[in-house]
């Protein structure tokens, strides 16, 4: 799937000379936690977020100078956190390095960049126009909407044999253990034996059990440093 898929299209927008009180409005009225700026041509000039906003003078939340910031950070640093802190519009509080992906981006990669920059949602843009926003709400509801397994007319249980051999594919083209294991399937119960070195592999291992087709229960006799034993999931 794509962006364009999942997007959210008729994006709020506000001015470079917005205050940012309305700004501040906005995103509680919409329940939002970011708005595009952009000038007159439509083009995508900044962002303001809600983290744009939280140390603000009239708040007493504005970062106060510490003698040891002077080490760290430069004038400009603090002629920026000082416009930030009372700027009275959209420009003097917005983002301008601004992440942007496009409609044809897939949305893995947005996932990829929303965890990356810690940011909540990412616009849309078409020749620097923003046509959408993509949001993590968004690809949340790519999940919910997308079914489990594709709609076909038949679906082919594979016997036993089929389902050992795809297990163990899917175990070994991800890379999921680095030591030997064991998979016996009857009547389409999987039992896992060996030993992973931590409880991430054999949650991993589990996992690609669980969602192979035919599959009805795994039994993990999986040893682990510290945690040995059976487990019926």
């Amino acid at each position: 799937m794509r962006a364009a898929d999942v997007m959210t299209t008729g994006v709020i927008t506000v001015s470079p000379e917005t205050t940012v009180l309305d700004v501040a409005h906005l995103l509680l009225d919409r329940r939002i936690s970011a708005v595009p700026v952009v000038g007159d041509d439509g083009a995508l000039l900044g962002i303001v977020s809600e983290g744009d906003l939280i140390h603000r003078h009239e708040n007493m939340t504005e970062r106060k100078g510490r003698w040891w910031h002077a080490l760290i950070e430069s004038s400009s640093d603090a002629a920026r956190a000082y416009t930030r802190a009372h700027g009275r519009h959209a420009h003097d509080v917005m983002t301008e390095k601004v992440q942007t992906v496009t409609e044809d981006t897939p949305l893995s990669e947005i996932a990829d960049l929303l965890e990356a920059h810690r940011i909540k949602r990412v616009p849309v843009v078409r020749d620097r126009r923003v046509v959408g926003v993509v949001s993590r709400a968004n690809l949340l509801q790519a999940l919910v909407a997308r079914p489990e397994m594709p709609p076909t007319e038949t679906v082919a249980v594979p016997d036993d044999a089929g389902i050992r051999d795809a297990i163990i594919t899917e175990i070994k083209d991800n890379a999921l253990v680095d030591l030997e294991i064991n998979v016996v399937v009857s009547n389409g119960l999987v039992s896992l034996w060996g030993t992973v070195n931590s409880d991430d592999q054999r949650r991993a291992v589990i996992v690609a059990a669980q969602n192979v087709s035919g599959v009805t229960g795994v039994d993990d006799h999986l040893g682990v440093p510290a945690n040995r034993g059976l487990t019926r999931l």
